[in-house]
């Protein structure tokens, strides 16, 4: 994938520019990053793109950090909604 496909309004590379950022502000990035993504692109394709391009030079760097969370895959919910869910937690 091209490094303008994956980080097509230089998002993630400009936060690895600036001094002092925070993890916070890194999780802010990203979800604007991921919604800036082109229909059609994997967004874990181009999260694997933006880590060989600028995180493994800086494994530290929260930004590291975030893309390598997005990577992973999210908690399975184990929750029941409605009253299904209700009714269960009635029961404990």
């Amino acid at each position: 994938m091209e490094l303008n496909l994956a980080d097509p309004k230089g998002l993630i590379r400009e936060s690895y520019a600036i001094e002092g950022i925070t993890g916070g502000e890194c999780r802010s990035i990203f979800l604007d990053w991921l919604l800036s993504l082109k229909p059609g692109v994997e967004p874990a394709e181009a999260a694997r793109v933006m880590i060989a391009t600028y995180a493994l030079d800086r494994p530290d760097h929260p930004m590291s950090r975030v893309l390598e969370e997005g990577l992973k895959a999210p908690p399975v919910a184990s929750r029941r909604g409605g009253r299904a869910g209700r009714l269960r937690s009635a029961e404990q």
